[in-house]
């Protein structure tokens, strides 16, 4: 049996090794990878194989992304669903390792055999998500997963990339009324399609609803990112088992109106647009930085006898 036709059997040791196949920066993994892709998304072709949904989630750190998923997962697992986790976790710049911890957080879900969790690592790639996350998202649809969830890295302004990989852009953010509309930037909000307001338990409850009534506010003050449609803001409660199946319903609803309007395949065929230009911009600085014109480049720089500007155009040159 093929590498491939395992992965759509459901083999997990299978979906595992491509997984690691897509995100090597080997230069012979990577013409693996991308023949082991083609060969996958052309049998889903002529399967006829229906899209999966695409939600991405974020979230300041401490809003409780991990557990919110969890119990999304496991709701979701319930109705029938294969539910694919993705989770990114930020990298450091100095030694390029990553804590890997939300497979940890999330163990009943990760015991779920209609689900997988797979941790991965941010690298130096900004936005919140990794350089092959659209890619591990195609092998994980393949593998038969329905619902495919991407938990962002969650660490501020630059959360912005994970709209692009996917249908509907979830945004937790914690009870905190106007002081912690300020935390969430103005680009980030523009983005949400769907807004939870978390923790709204407890003494936590009264704070709970009026952040939500801030951001319903505030958003309506915005330039809607699609026509005539602000985001849900809903209020979730983990520990009270509230407010989770309404986020579903938001999500479908969200779906099957962007449908309805022909911009749901809109919306994917931009994406990978986008994803095209990524790849220009990333395999063109990866040679560049090999090339040995480069050194000759930055010391021109850094002496201060060329311009940067001039100097990257005579490179591409």
């Amino acid at each position: 049996m093929s590498h491939a036709a395992e992965i759509r059997s459901g083999d997990r040791r299978a979906l595992a090794r491509a997984i690691t196949l897509v995100e090597s920066a080997r230069d012979d993994h990577r013409l693996a990878a991308e023949a082991l892709l083609t060969e996958l998304l052309a049998q889903q072709r002529a399967a006829n194989q229906p899209n999966s949904i695409r939600i991405g989630i974020s979230g300041p750190p401490g809003v409780g992304k991990s557990t919110f998923i969890e119990s999304f997962g496991l709701m979701l697992c319930d109705l029938g669903h294969r539910v694919a986790v993705i989770t990114v976790d930020p990298s450091s710049r100095r030694s390029g390792g990553s804590i890997l911890g939300d497979k940890t957080r999330m163990e009943a879900l990760g015991r779920d055999p209609r689900a997988y969790i797979r941790p991965t690592p941010a690298g130096t790639t900004l936005g919140g998500v990794a350089r092959r996350t659209r890619e591990v998202i195609l092998v994980c649809e393949a593998a038969g997963f329905d619902i495919v969830i991407v938990e962002s890295v969650g660490v501020g302004q630059s959360e912005t990339a994970v709209s692009r990989l996917t249908d509907c852009f979830v945004m937790l953010v914690n009870p905190g009324g106007g002081d912690d509309l300020q935390g969430i930037k103005r680009g980030i909000m523009e983005l949400a399609d769907v807004v939870v307001v978390t923790k709204a338990d407890g003494d936590l409850l009264g704070p709970a609803r009026i952040t939500a009534a801030d951001y319903g506010a505030a958003l309506h003050l915005m330039r809607p990112k699609w026509p005539d449609a602000y985001p849900d803001v809903l209020m979730s409660s983990i520990p009270n088992h509230t407010g989770v199946p309404e986020v579903w319903v938001a999500i479908q609803k969200f779906i099957r109106d962007r449908t309805a309007a022909g911009q749901f395949e809109n919306q994917r065929g931009g994406q990978a647009r986008a994803a095209l230009h990524d790849e220009l911009v990333a395999i063109t600085i990866d040679r560049l930085v090999s090339s040995p014109a480069l050194h000759d480049a930055e010391t021109s720089v850094v002496n201060g006898t060329v311009l940067p500007s001039a100097a990257a155009r005579a490179l591409l040159n």
